[in-house]
């Protein structure tokens, strides 16, 4: 039950259509869902605005198409399914009105074709092999009802291309500054904007990169205020709580 579902409620005790009972017991139902191998939230998109992500990494083709069939038979929209491979797209297209972006890893299942966007996030990238992590990021604001500006191959290497865009940085709400390497762009962003700025190491770069440590440490590290840090190449993550900052009101 979403937050809609519940005020719809509350006008029909108030009209006099149902008892406040009957309304208690709808609210009381059973809001999660045991599937054996998953336990379907139901109730967190009214704690949290949002329905219940899905980590699609080492789930199978059936719990994954089990516990989508769950979620759509609960008329929930714009489901997000992260890190899937394009074969594990394919057979659950088999099933559901799906979109993907094998560049992201990321599908959606029951997409709402008019979702109003607000805001504006901007999403920068050190270098173009950090783009799909920028995607992931991307669509996920996206889908949870964002504006979102993509500003791509800006890295320190090569800072005029950052600097010459300042226009674009100076009006986001909040900005997601994603990279590998020494991972120094979310530091140098910091300096110039006045918004909210989230980091995303990835793990792009050479052996001493190890993976993304080395860019980790650096932006938690860093000597710019404002910054928070996701974990390694964590696009969701940083679109999930970039989507909650843009849709704060008091944000400029």
């Amino acid at each position: 039950m979403n937050k809609a579902e519940v005020l719809n409620l509350l006008n029909q005790v108030k009209k006099s259509k149902i008892s406040p009972q009957e309304a208690l017991s709808l609210i009381k139902a059973p809001h999660i869902e045991d599937l054996g191998y998953a336990k379907i939230d139901y109730h967190r998109q009214l704690r949290q605005g949002v329905c219940e992500i899905i980590f699609g990494e080492n789930k199978t083709y059936q719990q994954l198409k089990n516990i989508i069939s769950s979620m759509v038979s609960k008329n929930f929209k714009n489901i997000i399914i992260t890190r899937i491979s394009l074969q594990t797209a394919k057979f659950l297209k088999f099933f559901f009105d799906l979109t993907y972006s094998p560049q992201a890893r990321i599908a959606i299942v029951a997409k709402t074709k008019k979702t109003k966007k607000v805001g504006n996030i901007v999403i920068a990238s050190g270098g173009t092999s950090d783009i799909p992590i920028c995607e992931e990021a991307a669509i996920t604001a996206e889908t949870l009802g964002n504006k979102v500006y993509r500003l791509y191959d800006v890295g320190v290497a090569g800072i005029h291309r950052l600097l010459s865009n300042q226009k674009i940085l100076q009006n986001a709400r909040v900005i997601i500054a994603v990279a590998g390497m020494e991972g120094a762009l979310p530091s140098v962003i910091g300096g110039i904007v006045d918004c909210p700025i989230i980091a995303v190491p990835t793990s792009i770069g050479y052996g001493a990169n190890f993976n993304g440590l080395s860019a980790l440490l650096c932006m938690l590290n860093s000597c710019s205020s404002g910054i928070s840090v996701v974990n390694i190449d964590n696009g969701f993550g940083a679109g999930y709580i970039a989507n909650r900052i843009n849709k704060m009101e008091s944000i400029k």
